[in-house]
Order: structure tokens, then C-alpha cells, then sequence
């Protein structure tokens, strides 16, 4: 070996104790440690933190009246909702009443007089070349017997179209087409 390398090694076991010395003061507990505990609160401090929640209040409580208000106005925006359903399913109805009303009317035209005095089997060749709607509402005007003579003497498909409508007439839950 060389001088050189000797003094190479000489210094790496100078490094290595020193290394060793520094690793050994670290590893012993509380050498270098701090205490980190938080100092007991002054009342300086407890005052202010009585005046933190003091000033923060009224703005807490201003945030709690914006998110009642919201749901409230949630609540009302559904509420207003429902009213305007229920406003288009009474027009509906009121549009359905009128409209069974008008149908019962026409057959009132004297046309029930006319119809009763017939034979059933005339009058059912008469009703079967008239608009469905308005044979359904002269059969309904007339009494049952003759109602019923009148619709067999129909043709079967025919007297279906009528009973379909007359039984529509009825039902609430209709179309607004009556055929």
C-alpha cells in the first residue's frame, strides 16, 4: 500500500467513530427532545376565547335562519307544485263533467222520444248508421227493456261500440275521446 491509501484509511475509521458517536447521542432518549405541551390557559386567553364565540354567534346564527329558510322555501316550491297537480286534475275533471253533460244533452233533443216510439228492430237499424256517440246516448236515455231489445237487434260489434261508450260515460277515469 501506499502512503496515500494509508491516509485514506486512517480518515475512514476517524468518520465511522464519529458517525458512531452521533448515532449513539440521538438514539438516547430525551438528549435533544422538546416539550411540546401546550402552557395552561391564562385567563387572557379564556377571555378571548369567550369573545371569539361571542362574536361568532349572531353569524352562526344568521346561517342557521339562511338554511331554514331554504328548506322552507324547498317545503313551499313542492307545495306549490301539488296545488298546481291537483288544479289540473280538477280542470280535468271539470272538463270531463261538462263534456258527459253535454253528451247527456243531446240525446235529451227529442231524438229519446222519437227512439222510444219505434220497433227495436227498426230503431237499431237507425242507431247503427248513427255517430256512436250519439246512439250510446240515445240508448242510455231510454228504459232498460227497450235499451236492451234495441241492442240486440245490433249488429254484435256495433252493440259493443255502444256498450263500451255507455259504460265509459260512467267511469271517471275516461278519456276525453268518447269513442
Amino acid at each position: 500500500m501506499t502512503a496515500n491509501d494509508n491516509h485514506t484509511l486512517g480518515l475512514t475509521p476517524k468518520l465511522l467513530l464519529a458517525a458512531a458517536a452521533v448515532a449513539s447521542m440521538l438514539s438516547m432518549p430525551g438528549a435533544f427532545a422538546q416539550d411540546v405541551t401546550a402552557p395552561p390557559a391564562s385567563d387572557a386567553t379564556q377571555n378571548e376565547i369567550q369573545q371569539f364565540c361571542t362574536n361568532i354567534a349572531d353569524a352562526a346564527r344568521d346561517q342557521r335562519y339562511v338554511l331554514q329558510r331554504k328548506d322552507l322555501e324547498t317545503l313551499q316550491a313542492s307545495i306549490d307544485e301539488r296545488i298546481a297537480t291537483l288544479e289540473k286534475r280538477r280542470d280535468e275533471y271539470e272538463d270531463w263533467l261538462k263534456r258527459r253533460n253535454d253528451f247527456l244533452k243531446q240525446a235529451e233533443l227529442n231524438l229519446v222520444g222519437i227512439y222510444k216510439t219505434m220497433k227495436p228492430d227498426a230503431a237499431a237499424g237507425k242507431l247503427e248508421m248513427v255517430r256512436p256517440e250519439i246512439a250510446a246516448a240515445i240508448v242510455m236515455q231510454l228504459p232498460a227493456r227497450q235499451s236492451s231489445l234495441i241492442l240486440s237487434e245490433m249488429s254484435d260489434e256495433k252493440a259493443a261500440v255502444l256498450t263500451n261508450i255507455i259504460s265509459s260515460a260512467s267511469d271517471p277515469n275516461t278519456s276525453k275521446e268518447p269513442s
